[in-house]
This record gives structure tokens, sequence and C-alpha cells, in this order.
């Protein structure tokens, strides 16, 4: 369990915040495709969708935990930039710092 607590206040504050943004990016990671056509890149795509919606998923329950979890940050994130989703890999680690703003 790593990564950073957040004030009962702040989670209460930013929860709305928080939730729009994993949301968010759950359902723009179901949209996506492969790159390519063939079983080889469907699995892979398949396998990286799931690493991201499982990122996701933990940030949610660390959420929910009173924390922001470092290890779903970086699984999310590395799972983004793997599907060309850069954009949306900053838009996590900017979480990390959501109670800072």
């Amino acid at each position: 369990m790593t990564g950073k607590t957040i004030a009962p206040n702040d989670r209460a504050r930013l929860d709305q915040i928080f939730m729009q943004v994993v949301l968010d990016v759950q359902a723009q990671v179901q949209q996506t495709t492969p790159p390519q056509t063939g079983n080889l890149a469907a699995m892979f795509h398949k396998e990286t969708v799931s690493d991201a919606l499982q990122g996701c998923a933990i940030l949610i329950a660390g959420w929910n935990q009173g924390r922001i979890d470092e290890a779903g940050i970086t699984r999310t994130t590395k799972a983004l930039r793997a599907l060309n989703l850069s954009e949306l890999a900053e838009r996590i680690q900017k979480l990390a710092q959501i109670d800072e703003g």
C-alpha cells in the first residue's frame, strides 16, 4: 500500500473531480481499438486495456480508503501510454497532486 494519504475534508471536496477523471479514462479506454488487425494485436490490446481498467480500479479502491495509490497511477499511466493515450495518462498523473491545488 503505497501512496499519498488524503485528508477527509479534501477527499470529500475533491471526490466528484477525482471520480469524473477516472470514469472518463475508463470510458475512453473501453472505446479504443487495436492499432493493427490480427489476433496478436487484438490480444495485446485487450491485455493493455485490462491493465488500464485494473489500474483505475486500484485508484478508486485507494481513494475510497483515503489515499491516492501510487501503484494505481503507475499501472494506469503505463497502459494509457501503450494505448497512445498520453493526454489521459497526464490527467491520471495529475491526480497525485489533486489536493495541492
